[in-house]
């Protein structure tokens, strides 16, 4: 890989980066506060990119205007005058750098959904505190995360008696039970873990995997144990469920909260 390779490598990878923080797509990869970070992240590389290509090209130009060679005596050749075998050529080996470039401009992976869930166990964790809710007769819109939260660790005192809509994705244990799903971050997909919500009462006779739903129910004080580690999981007791589309930010990022 020769130098006006590798400046372009950096362009094209500077140049993904900003695509990705000016469009959805990076919030496939971190979380929606890392915006600005991906946005300069792009920008350092293009402008690092335009400065070696200057670098290179200006150098270029003093050597055939009669500059200093890099190294006095010309070319080092062997005794025969042949010319010496440059120790310095990349490996081969590093174009396989273009890989994970290729990868973000052709592949946009989807969030992390049922598959993960069904094999990881809840991430719940004590919140420090409890935010006193609303009041009103119109339902109350909590996250998966803080619903699960109170109804563990509050008793769901604050929840009792209020009508709840809730929105997550299904996913289904081994025995077929539902659960509705949000993946959480801490920085990237790549630190994702779930929270979930048992379902019950008037739940769908049929549900797919991977379908978000906007569920109205109550809380109740039923509980059962993940499957995957034993963490705990609330029910919430489903008046009404319906389809939804995959929100803007799949992720919740207030789960551990």
């Amino acid at each position: 890989m020769n130098r006006l390779a590798q400046t372009a490598l950096l362009f094209l990878l500077g140049a993904t980066l900003l695509h990705a923080g000016t469009t959805d797509l990076y919030l496939r990869y971190v979380k929606e506060g890392l915006r600005p970070l991906v946005l300069l992240a792009g920008a350092v590389l293009i402008i690092t990119a335009a400065a070696t290509l200057w670098y290179d090209r200006r150098g270029t130009s003093t050597h055939d205007h009669g500059g200093t060679p890099a190294h006095d005596g010309g070319t080092p050749t062997h005794d025969g005058g042949t010319p010496a075998p440059d120790h310095h050529r990349e490996p081969r080996i590093s174009w396989l750098l273009t890989l994970p470039v290729l990868a973000l401009i052709l592949v946009a992976p989807p969030a992390l959904g049922s598959y993960s869930a069904a094999h990881t166990g809840t991430a719940l964790t004590k919140p420090f505190g409890f935010p006193a809710l609303p009041d009103g007769d119109a339902p109350l819109r909590l996250a998966v995360a803080d619903y699960a939260g109170r109804a563990i660790y509050d008793d769901g005192r604050a929840l009792r008696d209020r009508r709840l809509k809730i929105t997550g994705f299904v996913t289904l244990d081994r025995e077929g039970a539902p659960y509705l799903v949000r993946m959480g971050l801490n920085c990237c997909a790549a630190d994702a873990q779930p929270v979930k919500i048992a379902l019950t009462g008037n739940v769908p006779p049929v549900l797919r995997p991977d379908t978000w739903l906007e569920i109205t129910g109550t809380y109740t004080p039923r509980r059962t144990k993940d499957p995957v580690n034993d963490g705990p999981i609330p029910y919430l007791k489903v008046t009404t469920a319906r389809p939804v589309p995959t929100p803007h930010d799949p992720y919740d990022e207030t789960w551990n909260t």
